[in-house]
């Protein structure tokens, strides 16, 4: 009889602990990183780039992701394959969506294959805070927060295939944004290091920038190319 009167304790036990696991799994991350690559970088690689059916995109910095991340360095991906892209559940933010996160990837396309990749490996991870919608249209959102082509220019800096320091491209972000951000280069097609991607931090709600608790790993040059488009 004792063993039976403990039973529903323990279940109630059990249950909560498993409570606690899935909610710990989908919260497995601590904050996003919030990235911009200049269009210009992209393409001027030995790889080169296409544009979408709708044109070259506008000369101004795209979105290429909202990713979540842990204070570690390390960080999720393709938490969900119950829950794959769906285009219809962001059907209001299309036009906004070719505007500001254009796909410059060959072949041409219209971007759902980008976006659905970001959903996949990126936006299942942050459920817990974001649905489809609420994931891209918080990405959406931070970029109207930040015109990082504008804050490069008023600091003299112009995408006109001059070399710029790397303090003052990453000083004039932090003087817009008030946040310190991470510098991503690639190479272009004779070798150059150059200006492709800007990251900023994002709170775990994804409602507003924070300072970085951890950047990814990589370096560029003290000097580096910002290419025309």
């Amino acid at each position: 009889m004792k063993t039976q009167s403990n039973n529903p304790m323990l279940l109630i036990k059990l249950l909560t602990l498993h409570s606690l696991l899935v909610l710990s799994a989908s919260q497995d991350f601590d904050f996003f990183y919030f990235v911009q690559q200049w269009p210009g970088s992209f393409c001027d690689t030995k790889h080169g780039c296409c544009y979408p059916g709708t044109g070259k995109p506008a000369s101004d910095f795209g979105i290429h992701g909202l990713w979540p991340n842990r204070n570690d360095g390390s960080y999720p991906s393709n938490c969900d394959s119950s829950n794959p892209f769906d285009a219809s559940k962001i059907s209001d933010l299309m036009s906004q969506m070719k505007s500001d996160w254009p796909t410059l990837s060959c072949p041409s396309s219209e971007g759902l294959t980008f976006w659905g990749h970001e959903w996949d490996k990126h936006g299942t991870c942050s459920e817990s805070v974001l649905d489809q919608h609420g994931y891209f249209s918080t990405a959406l959102n931070l970029k109207t927060q930040i015109n990082l082509l504008q804050a490069l220019d008023s600091a003299g800096i112009h995408p006109n295939g001059s070399e710029y320091s790397l303090s003052s491209i990453r000083d004039a972000v932090k003087e817009a944004s008030g946040y310190t951000p991470w510098i991503e280069c690639n190479t272009d097609s004779s070798g150059n290091s150059q200006l492709y991607q800007i990251y900023l931090c994002v709170d775990s709600s994804g409602s507003g920038f924070v300072e970085c608790p951890v950047f990814p790993t990589g370096s560029c040059g003290s000097s580096i190319e910002f290419p025309s488009f």
